[in-house]
């Protein structure tokens, strides 16, 4: 088969591409534009292209895709920027990797939260900018994670993978708030809230992992977090779009937040400037999944998915 890639992959990953494909791949590592997506599928007259989170392959991209063209593979576990209606109507199968990034996600979510809670960057700069005094009893007094009461809104893969280290190795309670509740093994002593309301009143620190949704845009305002107990601390490993940028900035400016722990942004790479301006908010450039295993794991799970789609066989990780 041929293989349009639209970044290159770790090496392991690339050594089965150069094995099993006839493949032509961007080595650019940036982001390619509509035109040069559909332009990369048709001068390679490529059966498959292998798109990342940030490639938009929307209805218009989908339409001028040559005939060629009968898989999307998308290396991440969203898929909100692949038109999934488009891409059934021409017949073309989608697969993204779930259960491959979850642990990794979540672990970076551990990370966040700690950090924003601990006021790690502030303490950083301490530090690197030679400005630490010694020790003392007043000095960056943080937030207990341990014990806490934890939200979680979205108990997917990523919320639940979330809630298994903040409940068992923080002693955290677990509030979530989802579309539907949760079989109670899944739960694993969860409080279940149907409204979100409550849900947020409930959340001293709270964890963003639902997908992007035209019902999850925004979640995070100005109305939604004054729900929040004051000093409330949140974290986001999900997409950007949850969040409005302008609310949660004052939100922290003001001090109705204590901090925030952020791996993903509206606009990445052109992230509001105001978060540069926070001492409280612990930023990370959309690094959820970048380890090696995970990263080397998604590329064969997504490769082999490929040949078994193209084959006729049935596959877990195909979305249309």
């Amino acid at each position: 088969m041929r293989l349009a890639l639209t970044r290159r992959l770790p090496a392991p990953v690339m050594t089965i591409v150069a094995r099993d494909f006839v493949a032509w791949f961007n080595d650019e590592d940036r982001t390619l534009s509509s035109d040069e997506l559909v332009r990369a599928a048709a001068d390679h007259r490529a059966d498959v292209l292998l798109v990342m989170a940030m490639d938009r392959v929307d209805a218009d991209v989908i339409a001028r895709l040559p005939a060629s063209v009968r898989v999307i593979a998308t290396f991440s576990v969203g898929h909100e920027h692949i038109d999934l209606a488009a891409a059934r109507a021409r017949g073309i199968a989608v697969l993204s990797t779930p259960d491959v990034l979850s642990d990794a996600v979540a672990d970076m979510a551990m990370l966040l939260l700690l950090a924003a809670a601990r006021r790690a960057r502030e303490g950083e700069a301490l530090i690197y900018q030679r400005r630490w005094t010694g020790w003392s009893p007043t000095q960056l007094i943080g937030r207990d994670v341990t014990g806490g009461r934890l939200g979680i809104l979205g108990m997917g893969r990523i919320g639940r993978a979330v809630a298994r280290r903040a409940h068992h190795g923080f002693a955290m309670q677990i509030h979530y708030h989802n579309r539907n509740r949760l079989d109670a093994g899944l739960e694993d002593g969860a409080t279940f809230h149907s409204g979100l309301e409550t849900f947020l009143a409930a959340s001293d620190f709270l964890v963003l992992a639902a997908p992007a949704s035209a019902q999850t845009q925004a979640i995070l305002n100005t109305r939604t977090i004054a729900a929040l107990p004051d000093g409330a601390v949140i974290v986001n490993i999900s997409r950007g779009g949850l969040i409005e940028d302008a609310a949660l900035i004052d939100a922290l400016r003001r001090g109705k937040l204590s901090a925030a722990g952020l791996d993903v942004f509206n606009n990445e790479p052109e992230i509001d400037p105001g978060y540069l301006t926070l001492p409280n908010v612990f930023l990370q450039p959309h690094q959820g999944s970048s380890t090696i295993e995970t990263r080397v794991r998604m590329g064969e799970v997504l490769l082999d998915s490929i040949h078994r789609a193209a084959s006729g066989q049935s596959v877990a990780n195909r979305l249309v």
